[in-house]
């Protein structure tokens, strides 16, 4: 065989072989990157320019969501009528108006049976106690001391409502849109679609932690937009991103390099080739991210008194501690939006429709320390200001019980809290009803916690438009103002 031709033929082997593997392993995140650049090459649709729509508050986003249905009343917005009118129904209450079919709508009232055998709405009592915490007072439940001790950095709001009462509000939440209407994109696509990356070693969006509803984000945006799955595990961070066995670490660079002389071969014959131009920069994306992932989820560097801040040295908290400080590192080294997912099983950890006392005040303890623990690091490193921190959940829970001892879903009425870049801290905003049943006082559907965001942010949601695409007006949400400096 000809030597040249035996010569190109290797060439070509490899350089397929090289691509497979970048499309199944790490180059396929790093192509994520920027595929969005080469749909706006090839003309299909121009993405935003990257730059805030007006002055930014906040450079990136750390959303904390509970899976499963935190209980408001037993969390940020605690009521005392719950006992005492427990075990009353809900009609023998001076509050009987909440069951008024108008105002609950579709939402699923729990009853039990009373020794008659009659179904009855039985109100369920506080299942911890509750203190006043911070210069502003705040409520806060037994189960959140640690959170509470940061509570003047905080402006909780506890009017929050939603349409979808089972866990696909999960998506409702990220989305805007109720999990049986045509999915869209979630909220986390749209700030990486409207401001792209802020580094050139790591993905711009990442997830960590279980999502078991969509876990596509872009949608209609493309792939491009969708998180990147991230393993708190330095040995394996990601799937397929190490080299292939037996493959050194000289090896490998000296295939990208090969890979990349080809590449700009090509690159000479047909400047114009910005889509050939985008790739070339992927794989060295993809080239880099092989040591910084592995490198900012090794906490070694991190000293004792940190890890400690962060419950690291306790069994309970030593998981969700892991993750919390990894998200600050991301958060450090220019990833633009940082989800964790708590809350692990198909509908989450914190769905209890049984044993509320033993779930909730378990899986507070394992959350409340490595969050308190998260907002003072970013306060003593000066990044608390320019870094939005975000507590959620898809719905709260009833104020009567379900069974004996558990709280069933509940879409009317639940809290959320927001920290950080822009945020009045300090606050408390909206209310619900004596029982927590409605939202009462300046009511929110989930949208407007993304317009909040987006607006911290420097982006307008009006203006994140795709050709072909049509909005609702409720996908926009309104700007939170009253928690915002």
């Amino acid at each position: 065989m000809n030597t040249d031709l035996s010569f190109e033929l290797r060439q070509v082997q490899t350089r397929r072989r090289f691509l497979g593997q970048l499309g199944t392993g790490l180059g396929g995140v790093a192509l994520q990157a920027l595929l969005a650049r080469e749909a706006a090459a090839a003309g299909t649709w121009s993405p935003p320019d990257g730059l805030p729509m007006h002055a930014p508050k906040a450079k990136r986003v750390i959303w904390l969501f509970m899976r499963g249905g935190v209980s408001h009343m037993e969390s940020f917005d605690p009521k005392p009528m719950l006992n005492r009118y427990a075990g009353k129904s809900i009609d023998e209450t001076p509050f009987k108006e909440v069951l008024d079919p108008e105002k609950q709508k579709n939402v699923r009232v729990v009853v039990v049976n009373d020794a008659n055998g009659q179904q009855r709405n039985v109100i369920y009592p506080l299942q911890t106690g509750y203190k006043r915490y911070g210069q502003c007072g705040v409520e806060i439940s037994d189960w959140f001391p640690h959170i509470g001790s940061c509570a003047d950095e905080i402006a909780f709001v506890r009017s929050m409502w939603t349409t979808d009462n089972n866990h696909g509000a999960q998506v409702q939440f990220a989305s805007g849109r109720h999990m049986l209407e045509p999915r869209v994109p979630t909220l986390g696509a749209w700030v990486n679609y409207g401001l792209g990356s802020m580094t050139d070693d790591l993905p711009s969006f990442v997830n960590m932690g279980p999502r078991y509803f969509d876990t596509r984000d872009g949608h209609y945006l493309g792939p491009a937009f969708d998180a990147v799955n991230l393993k708190v595990d330095p040995k394996n961070p990601l799937s397929f991103a190490k080299p292939e066995a037996g493959t050194g670490h000289s090896e490998q660079a000296a295939q990208f390099e090969m890979i990349h002389r080809l590449n700009r071969l090509t690159a000479e014959q047909y400047p114009g080739d910005r889509i050939l131009l985008a790739r070339m920069k992927s794989y060295d994306l993809a080239y880099r991210m092989q040591t910084a992932v592995p490198e900012t989820l090794d906490l070694d560097t991190e000293s004792e008194e940190t890890k400690r801040m962060y419950g690291l040295d306790q069994k309970e908290t030593e998981p969700f501690a892991r993750q919390l400080l990894v998200a600050r590192r991301l958060a450090e080294r220019g990833v633009r939006f940082i989800q964790l997912q708590h809350g692990d099983g198909a509908a989450g950890a914190w769905d209890s429709h049984s044993g509320l006392q033993k779930n909730h005040s378990r899986l507070a303890g394992e959350v409340d320390k490595p969050i308190s623990g998260l907002l003072k690091d970013l306060k003593q490193r000066g990044m608390l200001e320019e870094t939005l921190v975000v507590f959620a959940t898809e719905f709260g829970r009833t104020p009567g019980s379900q069974g004996s001892d558990g709280r069933d879903h509940h879409p009317f009425a639940f809290s959320i809290w927001m920290a950080g870049g822009g945020i009045k801290g300090g606050t408390i905003h909206g209310a619900s009803d004596e029982l927590g049943f409605h939202a009462t006082e300046h009511p929110h559907y989930v949208t407007d916690v993304h317009a909040t965001i987006l607006h911290l942010l420097g982006l307008n949601p009006h203006r994140l438009e795709v050709p072909g695409r049509k909005r609702l007006e409720r996908d926009f949400g309104k700007v939170i103002r009253e928690i915002i400096v």
